[in-house]
């Protein structure tokens, strides 16, 4: 028999959050956004779900090559470019679009011989001082690139690096449309954030927008928003089933450091996951977990291979109970990513890009 840990991927929840994407930015065509092997999902798994999307937008040439494998034929974007030159041979053989992000790229495209001038979205440094060229230099570098036989069309974008949280999006967004307003081409501004929470301000200004993480069921502003206050379905199920049980006394401690020790009599579950099938390990007691459907907390360290959890609230567990890690019960109780994230001091991101290859995935 094997292990009794699963993650199973909710095709319908990706295809429902991309509808809802869609809903909140109803002028614009959408990226659906698969870097980091669609956020530990599987490019392959979640294809069919999002492919109605209006192009998707990838982190490497790896993964748009997947892509292209599974026959989609529509727009794909490397957000971060192209890296050496070698690669613009890779994009003109498969049509990909690519950022320009600093001069060193153009350089490589004047350089470039092709005969099937490329798309470029050339990225502006707007304050989140990553990527980009500063809004000085952004007029410079689109003349530059405006001038190249080797490029048929430039769109233009940039990033928010505060559209989750109160400061907000309106001191870039004044920023970029300052610089950009005269500037022919597609524009694309918004990420998750900025699409769910800005849609009103950004009406007219992005004619792409690139949901990420809320195509993935986790909202882009925990815990001031809630997937479930955005509308937003679990995609990703981490479940297993308890394989051992302990009864304390009052004082008995649990797992390594005995950094658990029981006030009262007490009943905790073994469940057969940990860190090296890539739960958190800062995750700690008091994590909210599920057995049986119903709400229990992790008690003591998380272990390479195993958790204890607090069987107090579900006195009919017993051995091969199901235990939901996040993600939606057999029973239908969800547990969303973010919650067990927080407890861990990370973001649902994380998690999902976490899951270890010895996790079997079953999709459904």
């Amino acid at each position: 028999m094997p292990r009794p840990i699963l993650v199973t991927i909710h095709t319908a929840a990706l295809s429902h959050n991309l509808e809802r994407a869609r809903a909140a930015a109803p002028d614009a065509r959408v990226w659906a956004v698969v870097k980091a092997n669609a956020y530990g999902h599987g490019i392959e798994r979640v294809f069919d779900a999002l492919r109605s999307a209006d192009g998707f937008a990838v982190l490497d040439l790896a993964e748009a090559q997947r892509l292209r494998a599974l026959d989609w034929r529509g727009p794909i974007l490397l957000l971060e470019g192209c890296f050496e030159a070698r690669d613009l041979e890779l994009c003109s053989r498969l049509g990909l679009w690519h950022a320009i992000h600093c001069n060193e790229q153009i350089n490589m495209l004047a350089a470039h011989k092709t005969q099937l001038p490329h798309r470029v979205f050339l990225k502006m440094n707007a304050g989140m001082n990553r990527l980009g060229f500063t809004p000085e230099r952004y007029r410079a570098a689109w003349t530059r690139l405006n001038a190249l036989p080797q490029v048929d069309e430039i769109s233009l974008m940039m990033h928010f690096s505060d559209a989750d949280s109160p400061k907000g999006i309106s001191a870039q967004l004044k920023a970029f449309e300052s610089v950009t307003h005269d500037l022919p081409g597609e524009r694309t501004l918004s990420n998750s954030a900025a699409t769910l929470r800005h849609s009103a301000a950004l009406a007219g200004c992005s004619d792409w927008v690139r949901p990420g993480i809320v195509l993935y069921g986790s909202a882009p502003d925990f815990p001031e928003h809630s997937a479930t206050d955005w509308g937003l379905m679990p995609t990703m199920t981490l479940t297993s089933r308890i394989i051992g049980m302990q009864n304390l006394a009052t004082g008995d401690s649990v797992g390594y450091g005995s950094s658990f020790i029981a006030d009262r009599p007490l009943r905790i579950g073994v469940v057969a996951c940990g860190y090296a099938d890539g739960y958190p390990r800062h995750c700690g007691t008091g994590t909210p977990v599920l057995v049986n459907g119903v709400r229990t907390r992790l008690v003591a360290r998380v272990s390479m291979d195993m958790i204890t959890v607090d069987l107090t609230p579900v006195p009919d567990a017993a051995m091969g109970t199901e235990v939901t890690l996040w993600g939606r019960s057999s029973e239908g109780t969800v547990l969303a990513i973010d919650e067990v994230a927080q407890a861990a001091g990370t973001v649902g991101y994380e998690l999902m890009c976490a899951v270890a290859q010895r996790v079997p995935v079953a999709v459904e």
